[in-house]
């Protein structure tokens, strides 16, 4: 058997109850680029209107989506669903799927406070230490403005881990 090479990520889709203002808070706060701006798309037979029954099935209607890039290449879209729902929890981490992302930022306090200014909040009380004393490493929990968790890293995912964290 061949070992397979380990694969780049190349986006992540996030669904919004306000495209436009995730696509503000998520440019202006956490600097993304805009790659295209929110847009409909409509349960037709086009393309994308086609490529979206196969996802979604019959029925959407329509929605707006949105494409931002953050610095490191990773793309990010942007979904209004004409039907949107808010989850009543969505930090149910003992559930199986995806329950945050990670942003890594040096000036990570900095961040915090940006994120709590545009209507997010702290899902701990303050960044903590992985390594307290001996390196500058920290993270912390938030909640964006749409009720999506972030995880914010001061240093890279390698340096974090590379040490023995929970040793």
């Amino acid at each position: 058997m061949i070992t397979p090479y380990p694969r780049s990520f190349s986006h992540i889709g996030i669904s919004v109850r306000d495209v436009a203002a995730a696509v503000e808070f998520y440019h202006k706060v956490l600097g993304w680029y805009v790659i295209m701006p929110a847009t409909k798309v409509v349960e037709d037979d086009s393309a994308i209107g086609q490529m979206c029954k196969d996802v979604f099935g019959t029925g959407w209607g329509h929605f707006h989506i949105a494409h931002l890039s953050t610095g490191d290449r990773i793309g990010v879209e942007l979904f209004q669903f004409a039907n949107q729902q808010d989850r009543e929890d969505n930090f149910e981490y003992w559930k199986s799927g995806i329950f945050h992302f990670c942003i890594q930022d040096p000036n990570l306090e900095d961040l915090v406070e940006r994120i709590v200014e545009a209507g997010g909040k702290k899902r701990m009380p303050e960044p903590r230490y992985y390594y307290p004393g001996e390196k500058p490493y920290r993270m912390i929990y938030m909640e964006d403005p749409f009720g999506n968790i972030l995880e914010l890293y001061s240093h890279s995912y390698e340096l974090h881990y590379s040490s023995g964290a929970y040793s």
